[in-house]
């Protein structure tokens, strides 16, 4: 008995007696921990919400890279579209890179006419689905006809400062404004035309339908800022005229040799005028005769009645 009771006492090298059972001492805990919350059902590879999260990322991810090309493309140029604007466009020689016609769509006197202009003009004829026309124009009324027209190439101020007559637009959006500017400027003999970057109207098919072709003849030139680019033009020897309505100097009144001599026209946005730096630059702030009771002019309608004005002092 005692050697048993001997041998059930024994030790072991380890510490532990001999028959006595080895605990885990903790080593195994982890694995009776839980494994977390159970995943979203989006983020479990085989659930069916999560085939459905990644049916809609593709959808998203090919919305992202059609948008990109169109991007793209469109920062290359502009579009026109509908029939009646791309054959007036083409009518005035409105430069353009290609045609887009609808396949299989209705033609017209209006189909055929842009068709014989673009073969005329060697402008590249792309047939294309009407799904291919709604995406170019973003859902616009096309028609079936769409025209893209280049990016306008923008000259600089030193490129319209050897001139006499230079118009600059202080605030004007709209594009058909700068086009009917562009053709008052060509028909009265100005240099250029001068428009900010910044919350400004650019050369845009618009613009170049508008303009019938007078932007292909008069520069139009970009500056960063209307008010330094005014004073660098007076520095050169131009005098800067200001159009305003509530100007106490009227157009007849200014001396003749002032419109003979470098002069820079400045035209403001409609119902804002022209803003307070510039016209603090200006010469002369100058307003046309009117009527009494009417509003003020038209930009493009005030430009060309200045333009005039200038060309007649000088004939």
């Amino acid at each position: 008995m005692a050697g048993n009771s001997q041998r059930r006492g024994a030790m072991r090298k380890d510490g532990t007696k001999k028959g006595a059972t080895v605990g885990s001492g903790g080593q195994r805990r982890a694995k009776l921990e839980g494994r977390g919350p159970t995943p979203k059902a989006k983020d479990r590879p085989h659930h069916p919400a999560a085939r459905r999260e990644r049916a809609a990322q593709k959808r998203a991810a090919a919305q992202r890279s059609t948008t990109r090309s169109t991007g793209a493309r469109r920062s290359q140029g502009s579009l026109l579209m509908g029939r009646n604007p791309v054959v007036e466009a083409l009518r005035a020689d409105v430069p353009a890179t290609g045609l887009y016609v609808q396949a299989k769509a209705d033609a017209d006197d209006r189909w055929r006419e842009a068709m014989r202009f673009a073969v005329a003009r060697n402008i590249p004829i792309m047939e294309v689905a009407r799904t291919e026309l709604d995406r170019m124009t973003d859902g616009g009324v096309h028609q079936g006809l769409v025209l893209t027209v280049p990016e306008y190439e923008y000259a600089d101020l030193e490129d319209v400062r050897s001139g006499s007559l230079i118009v600059v637009l202080d605030g004007v959006t709209d594009p058909r404004n700068l086009g009917a500017i562009a053709r008052s400027a060509a028909a009265f003999g100005a240099d250029g035309i001068v428009i900010p970057t910044r919350r400004s109207v650019g050369v845009t098919a618009a613009a170049w339908k508008t303009s019938a072709g007078a932007l292909s003849r008069v520069p139009v030139a970009q500056v960063t800022n209307t008010t330094r680019a005014l004073k660098s033009l007076q520095e050169s020897g131009f005098s800067v005229i200001g159009l305003t309505a509530d100007a106490d100097v009227r157009l007849g009144g200014l001396a003749a040799d002032v419109l003979s001599d470098p002069v820079v026209i400045v035209i403001g946005a409609e119902g804002a005028g022209l803003s307070r730096l510039v016209s603090e630059t200006c010469d002369w702030r100058v307003s046309i005769p009117m009527a009494d009771g009417n509003e003020s002019l038209n930009a493009s309608v005030a430009a060309g009645i200045v333009l005039q004005a200038v060309f007649s002092a000088r004939s």
